[in-house]
């Protein structure tokens, strides 16, 4: 095993703030170099897995990767032979099967762009084991001058459950959505890609048992006409693998290790990053009674709520639980080999319980032992340092080096620029019109505000007492309120000054943003953009 020096470091990661920006991180230059290292550092994973090497498990988990991934990936498009070979780099990357921003869909284009440079394979995984958050998106229209945002169902909303086992509940929303984008978004984008890509949804949507499932396929269907090759297979699937349920046992037969790794890792970060709260990155894994909590999902295909993984050991066996009615034994121990642990976990499967890895081990499991370069977005790049922790201190490993991708592409909207200014500049001196208003009175002080400013002034002069604190800020107080009068003008011209900028802030923020899903971009403009990619 390798001695490594376990430091961690804040990451400052942005996305980038100019049209069209790309990260791309190391540069594409040492791509060849980078997975290589991953390579040649993998070789030696001389790690015992019950009974098992490291090495000899990854290697086994790629070999089923690609035939799953290939026959996945041919039941709704074409694949070519050679995206299907065994024994050629082999890269990596994942997302949420959702209508994500021009930023994460940029990865996937840089995938194939790789993959195709370096003589590889690309598989991405569609992280299907996350929750359906909404079945909305937000879609911008009205005017350039005055642009909102509209939230349009694609389907009706529902308790969140794993993407995995939705299914799409109302056809008739689902089926009119792209001509109501479309509708909505007219007078800003003339021809969204909405407009070609939701019809392969609807065709899509025909076949396929979920709506995860059949937005991913027609993704991956319009990156096959934009010229992308890449494999894609949902992570239930590769949840499947004989390898993955080696690697389960592993983690389970050794749970109180990890469970320790994992806690100081993720405190470690939280103290490098400066973050307080409990649930970030992610939050620690519990202890009840004693029942130790495992970094994974459970839950039963007819009640599919995720919930929490608890184990505990018995004797020669542990058992698995929700602690809410799922409870299974595996005949596992630490020292002992997972041949019938594993046969046990894909008879559970089988039987309709879900075991899914939560954020980190999934990374973990693909950056180890699937692939030879994973490609991360901005935010799995942020939490992965607390998988190279684990990587370091649970498996004794110097964690392979993993890519950070993402863009910035604005919608093309054409408009003047509203009125600049600065709002913080305008609530300060709104401040000091309320606090210090003889500081804007004009010419010689007459009458009324003469006096409250002399007042004031006096007041200020006077030392404060613990015997006329009361008063003195009374007194100061009173003479403020009694000066509005007299700046009234300024406080209504600033007032609206500020109004006309949080209105242009307010349609900037609208028009600017880099949020929106794929498919509201212009077809022709995106295309370009995404067939450069990896190119430069």
């Amino acid at each position: 095993m390798t001695v490594m020096s376990e430091a961690i470091e804040h990451r400052h990661l942005r996305a980038p703030r100019e049209n069209g920006g790309q990260l791309i991180e190391p540069p594409l230059s040492a791509v060849a170099s980078f997975f290589e290292r991953n390579r040649a550092a993998a070789a030696d994973y001389d790690y015992d897995m019950q009974g098992k090497r490291l090495v000899d498990v990854a290697a086994q988990a790629r070999v089923e990767l690609v035939q799953a991934a290939c026959g996945y990936t041919r039941s709704y498009r074409d694949v070519p032979t050679s995206a299907c070979q065994r024994g050629l780099p082999l890269f990596i990357a994942g997302h949420q099967p959702q209508l994500f921003h021009p930023g994460v869909w940029f990865k996937n284009f840089v995938l194939s762009a790789i993959a195709r440079q370096h003589a590889g394979v690309a598989v991405n995984l569609a992280i299907d084991s996350d929750t359906i958050k909404t079945a909305s998106l937000r879609v911008p229209g009205g005017s350039p001058e005055a642009p909102h945002v509209e939230s349009l169902a694609f389907d009706r909303q529902t308790a969140e459950i794993p993407y995995e086992e939705r299914a799409i509940i109302d056809r008739a929303s689902f089926d009119s959505f792209g001509a109501r984008a479309t509708e909505t978004i007219r007078s800003l984008v003339s021809n969204p890609l909405v407009r070609e890509f939701w019809p392969l949804a609807v065709e899509r949507a025909r076949e396929c048992s979920t709506l995860g499932e059949c937005l991913a396929q027609a993704r991956h269907r319009q990156e096959e006409a934009w010229g992308a090759v890449t494999l894609e297979i949902p992570q239930s699937h590769v949840c499947r693998l004989p390898a993955f349920h080696w690697f389960t046992s592993h983690l389970l037969a050794n749970l109180p290790r990890l469970w320790e790794q994992y806690n100081r890792s993720v405190a470690d970060y939280r103290r490098a990053n400066h973050v307080r709260s409990s649930a970030h990155p992610v939050p620690d894994l519990a202890m009840e009674d004693d029942w130790l909590e495992a970094p994974f999902w459970i839950w039963d295909r007819d009640i599919p709520r995720r919930r929490r993984l608890f184990v505990r050991q018995r004797g020669d066996e542990i058992v698995i639980s929700d602690r809410q009615g799922i409870e299974r034994a595996l005949s596992l121990s630490p020292d002992g080999e997972a041949h019938r642990a594993a046969e046990q976990l894909a008879e559970l499967a089988a039987s309709g319980v879900r075991l899914r890895t939560r954020a980190l081990i999934t990374t973990l499991f693909a950056r180890l032992f699937l692939g030879d370069l994973f490609m991360h977005g901005i935010g799995g790049a942020k939490y992965d340092q607390v998988t190279d922790l684990l990587i370091e201190r649970f498996f004794g490993l110097k964690p392979p080096g993993y890519m950070t991708l993402t863009a910035t592409l604005r919608l093309p909207i054409a408009r003047e620029d509203g009125p600049a200014g600065d709002i913080r500049r305008v609530d300060s001196e709104l401040r000091e019109l309320t606090y210090h208003p003889e500081r804007y009175l004009d010419g010689e002080l007459t009458g009324d505000a003469e006096v409250l400013v002399r007042q004031k002034r006096q007041w200020i002069e006077t030392p404060r007492t613990y015997e006329n604190a009361r008063r003195r800020h009374q007194a100061i107080h009173s003479a403020n309120e009694g000066l509005q009068g007299a700046v009234a003008a300024r406080r209504t011209q600033l007032l609206d000054e500020r109004s006309r900028i949080a209105g242009n802030q307010r349609t900037q923020s609208i028009l600017v943003s880099r949020e929106y899903a794929f498919c509201l971009y212009p077809a022709e403009e995106l295309r370009q953009f995404m067939q450069a990619a990896g190119t430069r």
